[in-house]
């Protein structure tokens, strides 16, 4: 990626070293994949096995801790700044052109635990975005896992991971999240896991139309890392964290999809570009 070329976004606030109150603890290098699997198992969002793992949430205002803005002075602070800052490019004209204006999100950086308006939570969580304050929550050490454990390096696989949650964000500002979120209150588990498997596919498709504008415009991808970015989504698919747990392979149990669902959804929003392309909730086939 040509992210060096690339202006820095002020919307990054560090909070890197900063002590949480009540901080949950790390649950190690093994956490996040004992997380998800659990989480796939029982249908249980991770942000709610937190409660049981570390002890009750507590909604809190995400103001009341701040952090240093503006783009931070280390390499992995300022890629992630560069790509927050892409996605806002990318983000402001798909929604120019769609006649309304887009909303920036913030990328709070964070070690070990975090406290926002969804609650406090765990590096082991993984990256999340909280629509409650519109931020979204990264532990860079994250990128060394998606490398050494999940088998997916490159910065184009670390980029996938900010622009899916800046496709959540951006789910939150079309309405989407709102209407999905109403709708798996009113179903059982296992109907209510596959709308969020749709949501979670839309992200990643979101991701793509990121990908697909930033090297349109900005030219900012380079050989191998369309490949990198489809590793990436494919490390991180439900049937394979189960088989990595040594389990059976249970669609009824997922939240996220499959490696080839997750692979498919971003390859589309990659070739496509289109925000229309991505209704992974029309669509009768994953």
């Amino acid at each position: 990626m040509r992210w060096r070329d690339y202006r820095q976004s002020g919307n990054v606030e560090d909070r890197r070293g900063m002590r949480v109150g009540g901080r949950p603890m790390a649950l190690g290098a093994g956490g996040i994949v004992l997380l998800l699997v659990v989480s796939l198992v029982t249908g249980i969002d991770p942000m709610q096995l937190l409660e049981v793992t570390q002890g009750p949430q507590v909604s809190v205002d995400s103001g009341s801790q701040e952090g240093t803005m503006g783009a931070p002075s280390d390499e992995l602070g300022q890629f992630s700044s560069s790509v927050l800052a892409s996605t806002e490019d990318v983000w402001g004209e798909v929604f120019e052109v769609g006649g309304s204006r887009y909303r920036q999100p913030r990328l709070v950086l964070f070690s070990e635990a975090v406290q926002s308006a969804c609650g406090t939570a765990s590096s082991a969580v993984g990256p999340f975005y909280c629509p409650a304050d519109g931020r979204l929550y990264l532990d860079l050490t994250f990128f060394d896992e998606l490398d050494s454990r999940f088998g997916a390096p490159g910065d184009f696989a670390q980029a996938y991971v900010i622009a899916h949650e800046v496709g959540h964000h951006v789910q939150n500002l079309l309405g989407i999240a709102e209407k999905v979120d109403a709708r798996r209150r009113r179903l059982p588990r296992e109907q209510a896991n596959e709308l969020q498997v749709r949501m979670e596919l839309q992200a990643d498709c979101f991701a793509g139309v990121w990908g697909h504008h930033a090297n349109r415009t900005a030219r900012l991808l380079e050989p191998g890392d369309v490949d990198e970015g489809l590793a990436a989504a494919a490390a991180i698919g439900d049937d394979r964290l189960q088989r990595r747990a040594g389990g059976t392979v249970q669609p009824e149990s997922w939240t996220h999809g499959s490696s080839a669902m997750r692979s498919r959804w971003l390859r589309r929003g990659l070739e496509s570009g289109e925000i229309r392309d991505c209704d992974t909730f029309a669509a009768e086939s994953l």
